[in-house]
């Protein structure tokens, strides 16, 4: 990848003339080359990085040649300290200025605000916390992140594919002298994870090697990388759409966007050829070359995954119970739930990600304020004032609708009164204190209506439990006890199982009230601001048990699912089957990557990830009798084939980075997740010792009974013999967001972030009954006609 090669040709040195002409090259590309913060990034800061007040260490850091990796130079010498040495610009979630950390807040005032500046990582990777030697130094590195990161972020899919490629030839460039031998070219090969036949190899470098002396200059260069980058089944796409093998004319290309199932107009034809068509005579004639095509098949325009999706389109005036809702567990914890740190850090990832419910496991703290952690066990603890600050200033960065605090309320009356403080004092008008309105309430709000609002999920005290919060004593509730009570006592009285409440605390939960789940009797005059959380296993047990009251149950009231508390290292359940029985804050373990987290990541894909989605209507009636696992002719069932034939891939990652001669093998698997009788997956054949290009020219199909609860999930492995195979990279999108025809999949890192520029080339079919559905509209008119 990009920016991650760690041998000593990556590190920094001090270029000639020559190599100083050569060195500008992928800033001019860039578009920076007059940047000043980029060249004062490229001279290179000394800085200090920060972890605490007894951790401070000088280090120097330069932006290198190729435009896009930062080198932190440190006095470690080990292969694991170089890994940690350089990062690239597409790692960095955002730039954070002054003592916007952790870290840094600790030591306000002992060091200087204003020269402080904080890079946050997609992923695991720690952040890192740098004090500058001037204020004008550290502004200047603040803005040349942020423009290099904007940069990137506005990279055509052709222009990463470049930057890609040419970073590699630097860096198999051995002796960087713009030239490159056979052994150096082999060298390229392993690189990027390509492995060619000697003689195709030795056959491509002569026809390219025009001036005849062993050695490929700049121009040869870019034809033998031109050569290794030709897509011959885009070509093969082309050339069945074109008359003459040559151009395509706005009617064959009206004909080829009408076989995608998407506007064939010839407006919209003639609007792509001015948009990706690079050659003037061509574009003035409205033509459209090859080469535009295969710019327009690269483009974010033609990703299996719909574009009207990327932004809020469903209607966000329903009410709450009729959305799912992207929901953590365990929000403060960095890593596992025994004797990890707990932090503020994870509740800024989880809100960048579009989460709407967070937790905070809360708990009496040293001179009277409560702290955030995870009670009876190691981890540490975090004060519960500070994790409000850091939710007030990024609640509504990554979406405006509202945000729900889960409070799990282990705290002293006196220290409930304190949190009931902090929640006023810092959330101010953004925090729910009363209702919208003075009426009767017959449903929830909706998203629209507490747009920029943060809700309390807590106890309340009701009124006709008598003086509960002055004569009930205290205990301790948590949720794995409240569903042990709620299973084994379901009529349980409420005194016994609500702790001790401040009235202080108490007024502030308004919409979501926590109440002991009591059975699906009279469940139409609950009130709708009533709502329960359950085990994954008590959740699992009514959906199998109780479906269709479950599901009418969760069409008025919420309902939150949380993980098992035997899940020790941070593990989550699988989110689908929460999904099925209509669970809006089905609550996960956002600090553990994995197939569950890929899942909410694609179910949260669409409506402008703002992690509200509006769930099927067949979940969202009072009166509806889906069964999630019986869905055979019920609600939501429409009988649809998914036919995707897997074609080719593009610039997989090394996946064994420590031997260069490693190659991967890949493999791909589609996977479908919904209902239990649509559960399916099936792979391709595995292509042996490529990873640049490799071609499949595999389809595999899919019988689907309730297509909008089903998510599609692309993952490419690198197949072992011996062993189990190694995860490469994954995409997975809601069927009802997924485009027919021929699309590119952008994959993505197991963390969530972009593998950028490894894609998957596939062509997707969809029918019903013999008859194919080009679009998703067509979907969504069919789903209704049999509503």
């Amino acid at each position: 990848m990009l920016g991650s090669g760690k041998s000593p040709a990556t590190s920094p040195r001090e270029p000639g003339r020559k190599g100083a002409e050569k060195t500008m090259d992928p800033i001019r590309k860039l578009g920076l080359l007059d940047n000043e913060d980029i060249h004062l990034m490229m001279k290179g800061s000394n800085m200090v990085k920060i972890r605490s007040q007894r951790w401070q260490k000088s280090r120097n850091l330069r932006l290198l040649e190729d435009g896009l990796t930062v080198w932190c130079e440190s006095t470690k010498s080990s292969r694991k300290a170089k890994a940690q040495q350089t990062f690239a610009v597409t790692e960095v979630e955002c730039v954070r200025e002054g003592c916007q950390s952790e870290a840094l807040r600790r030591l306000s005032g002992s060091v200087p605000d204003s020269r402080c500046f904080t890079v946050v990582f997609r992923g695991a990777r720690k952040s890192l916390d740098l004090l500058c030697p001037g204020e004008d130094e550290a502004q200047r590195w603040v803005r040349g992140l942020r423009t290099l990161k904007e940069r990137v972020a506005n990279m055509t899919q052709k222009e990463k594919l470049d930057h890609w490629i040419r970073g590699y030839l630097r860096r198999a460039d051995q002796n960087q002298d713009g030239k490159m031998s056979y052994d150096e070219v082999k060298r390229l090969l392993q690189m990027i994870n390509i492995d060619l036949s000697e003689h195709y190899a030795r056959s491509l470098f002569k026809r390219c090697d025009r001036s005849g002396d062993s050695r490929l200059d700049h121009i040869e260069i870019e034809e033998f990388c031109r050569e290794l980058m030709r897509r011959p089944e885009l070509d093969a796409v082309f050339r069945h759409y074109s008359s003459n093998g040559c151009v395509l004319s706005t009617a064959e290309l009206r004909d080829f966007l009408g076989d995608q199932g998407e506007d064939a107009s010839l407006n919209h034809a003639q609007s792509l050829i001015h948009t990706y068509e690079l050659n003037d005579w061509a574009q003035k004639n409205q033509f459209m070359t090859q080469n535009g095509f295969t710019m327009y098949m690269l483009s974010l325009e033609n990703d299996v995954f719909n574009p009207d999706h990327a932004r809020v389109y469903q209607d966000m005036s329903r009410p709450l119970s009729h959305y799912f809702i992207s929901s953590s567990h365990n929000t403060y914890l960095t890593k596992d739930q025994v004797t990890s740190a707990s932090s503020t850090e994870p509740y800024i990832r989880a809100l960048h990600q579009g989460c709407r419910c967070v937790e905070l496991d809360c708990w009496d703290g040293d001179k009277g304020e409560p702290v955030i952690y995870h009670g009876h066990t190691l981890t540490s603890k975090v004060p519960f004032k500070e994790v409000i600050e850091t939710i007030n200033q990024y609640a509504f960065k990554a979406s405006p609708y509202p945000l729900i605090l889960s409070l799990e309320n282990h705290c002293s009356v006196e220290q409930q009164a304190v949190m009931a403080k902090h929640l006023r004092a810092i959330l101010g008008s953004k925090l729910l204190t009363k209702a919208l309105s003075e009426n009767p309430l017959k449903d929830l709000p909706s998203p629209e209506d507490l747009k920029g609002r943060i809700l309390v999920k807590g106890k309340k005290h009701i009124p006709h439990l008598g003086q509960l919060g002055s004569s009930a004593s205290f205990s301790s509730s948590s949720e794995d006890e409240l569903a042990i009570s709620n299973k084994d006592t379901p009529k349980k009285d409420p005194t016994k199982v609500y702790s001790k409440l401040s009235p202080e605390l108490s007024e502030l939960v308004v919409y979501c009230r926590s109440v002991s789940f009591c059975g699906f009797e009279n469940t139409s005059e609950k009130p709708p601001n009533e709502m329960s959380s359950f085990s994954e296993s008590e959740a699992l047990r009514l959906i199998k048990d109780s479906g269709k009251p479950f599901v009418r149950h969760n069409s008025r009231q919420l309902s939150r699912i949380y993980p098992s508390g035997q899940r020790l290292q941070s593990s989550n359940y699988d989110p689908q089957e929460m999904w099925n029985g209509g669970c809006q804050m089905v609550a996960l373990n956002f600090q553990t990557p994995g197939e569950q987290m890929d899942l909410n990541q694609g179910r949260f894909l669409p409506n402008g990830r703002c992690g509200y989605t509006l769930k099927p209507s067949f979940l969202c009636s009072p009166t509806s009798n889906f069964n999630p696992e019986n869905t055979g002719g019920g609600p939501g069932h429409i009988p649809t084939q998914l036919t995707i034939r897997i074609i080719s891939a593009q610039q997989l990652p090394k996946i064994n980075t420590e031997k260069a001669s490693s190659i991967v093998d890949p493999q791909v698997w589609v996977e479908i997740h919904g209902v239990d009788i649509d559960k399916a997956r099936d792979k391709t054949q595995r292509i042996d010792n490529n990873g640049f290009n490799p071609r499949w020219d595999c389809t595999l199909s899919f019988q689907l009974q309730v297509p909008d609860l089903a998510l599609v999930r692309f993952v490419v492995e690198d197949h072992d013999h011996t062993a189990k195979n190694d995860f490469v990279g994954q995409f997975t999108l809601p069927f009802t967001s997924l485009r027919t025809g021929y699309r590119h999949v952008h994959l993505l890192k197991a963390d969530g972030s972009s593998l950028s520029p490894a894609t998957l080339f596939v062509h997707v079919k969809v029918s019903r009954k013999g008859v194919p559905i080009k679009t998703v509209s067509e979907r969504i008119a069919i789903a209704k006609s049999m509503a």
